[in-house]
């Protein structure tokens, strides 16, 4: 009963400090800049936190098992022959030094092998989560014994190292058996010296000798906490290098923006990292409340960059952007990031209801808001088919979409979109390239949808287009290209002059000259 006790109270301790651990790790990537996660692999982050968890307490465990008794035993047996004859606890002492040492030295090479193992495991990870993410294509094109015989070789790579990682174990095992049953066996004959010598008795030799399997026995499982130690070292490294990545930076008194009213790029150039040139060069604009704000380019012209920069996830390398004239340096991005509503090409929604994939931005909603801004974003028609699929009156918000319910088609999918940004209730509405994978029918409805929501006047309205058709209503548009500003105009003061935009229009609406 007092082993079950113990090893509930054990396994609660562990489970409760691995749970701990991940709790903090997920919190401090959540606060991470954004530019951390731009370059990595899906799924890479979420890897180095469960490896770091699962080691952790695999390690912690096996210490208090094994090396918490061990260190209780050695310090019974050093105690004992301290009363005895203080050479022998010497020897204790030093056998524990020498089994030690020698188990840590050749067990860096686990550590080495460890790394490895969880930098493949890690790739196969990301690359096991690419492959089912866009298992779409890899079914229609027939890649599927290519994807499996690229991830066999990343599994082929991990099994070899774990191998390899077993021999030193092996080894590790044996060189540690050998030298303990040596030491011991050197021990004994030491005390039987002692006792041809009259040192000490017969008595205290037998005792001596029963008290060694004490301090001997836990020590022939060193080298499975050694191991478990130089896998939660591997993997805590990992771990400790998300942990000591610096935070998005946070004005410690940031002032209060209140309302976003105003929105001011002033001079703005900006660069990634990884970049030889500018993303964007000398960008001057204002945006007001009430006002529909649209750039337009071909694809490279700096329109994802902008955005980027207009949601405060990079800063720029000149100039300022302020809102409400305050610059984006000194005020709480999470205060900003809370008046914000985002509507992307590639539209995330959730396997779950309606109801679940809308309170996800705003827990605290009722349903009569969510039905408003459901009306307000052209839904309607997906409610009553919902309500007609499920077979219950009045319960279409809680119809389950995507696999196993009902399915959506990629308009539907942008007006949920739309009417998740809306019930944030916000003051910054960015559509980037939202209509842009539709077919032009949806395009349109999902077009009319946008002008509406614009046209309500009370938010600011960025529209991020190649197809100019969805842009035509807006206050100012902005023609990027190769990073800069070439043309700015309404669409129709745009059309009257002969540039670039002009080209496109004639381009996109087949205009014949």
């Amino acid at each position: 009963m007092a082993k079950n006790f113990q090893d509930y109270y054990l396994n609660t301790v562990t489970q409760r400090v691995g749970a701990n651990m991940y709790s903090d790790g997920v919190r401090h990537s959540l606060a991470l800049p954004y530019s951390v996660f731009e370059d990595q692999r899906s799924g890479e982050t979420l890897n180095i936190l469960q490896k770091a968890r699962i080691d952790g307490e695999k390690f912690l465990l096996s210490f208090i098992n094994i090396a918490f008794i061990s260190l209780i035993g050695f310090v019974f047996a050093v105690v004992y022959a301290l009363t005895v004859y203080w050479a022998i606890a010497l020897l204790y002492v030093l056998i524990v030094i020498i089994v030690g040492s020698l188990s840590s030295i050749l067990s860096r090479k686990i550590k080495i092998i460890q790394q490895s193992i969880i930098r493949e495991t890690s790739a196969l990870s990301g690359s096991t989560t690419e492959s089912l993410r866009n298992i779409e294509l890899v079914k229609s094109l027939g890649l599927a014994d290519q994807e499996v015989g690229r991830l066999n070789n990343s599994t082929d790579k991990i099994l070899a190292l774990e191998l390899k990682k077993l021999k030193y174990l092996r080894s590790l095992a044996f060189v540690q058996g050998t030298t303990i049953n040596f030491l011991r066996t050197c021990i004994l004959f030491f005390m039987l010296y002692l006792i041809f010598n009259r040192t000490i008795t017969f008595g205290e030799f037998f005792a001596l000798y029963i008290y060694s399997f004490v301090l001997f026995g836990p020590l022939q499982e060193l080298g499975t906490v050694i191991n478990n130690y130089r896998e939660a070292q591997a993997a805590l490294e990992r771990y400790q290098k998300i942990m000591g990545t610096a935070l998005e930076p946070t004005p410690v008194s940031a002032p209060q923006i209140g309302d976003l009213r105003e929105i001011a790029f002033e001079n703005v150039s900006f660069k990634y990292p990884s970049a030889s040139h500018n993303s964007l060069e000398d960008i001057n604009f204002t945006a007001m409340v009430g006002e529909t704000i649209a750039f337009v380019g071909p694809s490279g012209s700096g329109k994802t960059s902008l955005v980027k920069l207009l949601v405060s996830l990079y800063e720029p390398r000149n100039g300022k952007i302020l809102y409400n004239n305050v610059g984006s340096l000194d005020i709480d991005k999470r205060e900003l990031r809370k008046q914000i509503g985002f509507v992307t090409q590639d539209t995330q929604l959730f396997a779950g209801s309606i109801r679940e994939n809308l309170l996800f931005v705003n827990p605290s909603a009722t349903d009569e808001e969510l039905l408003d801004v459901l009306h307000r974003s052209s839904c309607d028609s997906l409610l009553s088919r919902s309500d007609v699929s499920t077979g219950h009156a009045n319960k279409g918000l809680d119809t389950v979409i995507g696999e196993g319910g009902v399915k959506v088609s990629g308009g539907e999918k942008q007006r949920i979109s739309i009417a998740r940004a809306l019930l944030r209730k916000p003051k910054l509405l960015v559509f980037d390239e939202a209509t842009s994978s539709l077919d032009s029918i949806t395009e349109k409805e999902i077009t009319s949808t946008m002008r509406a929501v614009s046209e309500a006047g009370n938010l600011i309205s960025i529209l991020i287009a190649h197809r100019l058709s969805t842009v035509m209503h807006a206050t100012r548009i902005y023609v990027l290209e190769r990073a800069k500003v070439v043309e700015t105009g309404t669409h129709q003061e745009l059309i009257l002059k002969d540039g670039i935009y002009k080209a496109m229009w004639r381009e996109q609406i087949g205009e014949r000259t």
